[in-house]
């Protein structure tokens, strides 16, 4: 008599060298113990993978230098149409718009239409009172009914940093806004590929919450 054991589904967590990405690991293997995580710049690991996340932080400019030197631009098309779930989050998200103000402007991945921009040296919300900017901190996010949101209420507060903002093109790729001074696309999504522009993995509840419908999302909306 013979027993068959069910794999481990891993969850590669691309590192292209900007930033620790231990809390985003530690994150997902706290909501999902059952799955293996591995932090890697292995193409071939990352293609193997069940499902992919994506991270950013730092200077667009570096980010696009290092991401196009190791071939993930590329990978990251490739790895999409294969209809594997992928997360991108923070710079992950604003590197795959077409073009981002920052650093004088520097041209980005191009899977999502759609550009980023500056809030502002001089950014004010609507009562004319000065905001800070980066835009750091929580702050309110309100979702619309796709399954990453599931057990999340509306309204939820998400931890941001960031200065660029995202402005996509297409307005049926929005899946969540959030108000700083103006609103602003807190997450987008396109069949299996969803980002966002906050940290879950230093979200807490409603954080993790997402890290977990991600991990066991199909990669259908």
């Amino acid at each position: 008599m013979t027993s068959t054991v069910k794999s481990r589904q891993t969850v590669a967590v691309i590192d292209y060298g900007m930033g620790n990405l231990h809390s985003v690991a530690s994150a997902l293997s706290h909501v999902a113990p059952e799955m293996n995580v591995v932090v890697t710049s292995d193409p071939v690991v990352v293609a193997a993978a069940e499902r992919v996340v994506f991270p950013g932080v730092g200077a667009i400019r570096d980010c696009m230098a290092e991401i196009k030197r190791l071939g993930f631009d590329k990978l990251l098309r490739e790895q999409i149409a294969t209809g594997k779930p992928v997360l991108a989050i923070c710079v992950g998200l604003q590197a795959l718009m077409n073009h981002s103000e920052e650093n004088g402007g520097v041209d980005c991945i191009g899977i999502l239409p759609g550009n980023v921009r500056f809030f502002g040296e001089h950014h004010k919300d609507a009562m004319n009172n000065p905001l800070k900017v980066p835009h750091m901190g929580w702050n309110q996010v309100n979702h619309n009914d796709h399954r990453l949101w599931a057990d999340i209420p509306q309204g939820s507060r998400f931890y941001f940093v960031h200065s660029f903002y995202v402005r996509a093109e297409d307005q049926a790729l929005v899946a969540a806004t959030c108000d700083y001074g103006l609103l602003f696309h807190a997450a987008l999504a396109q069949d299996n590929l969803f980002a966002v522009q906050f940290h879950p993995e230093k979200s807490h509840t409603a954080g993790l919450q997402l890290l977990k419908n991600f991990l066991h999302w199909d990669g259908k909306a």
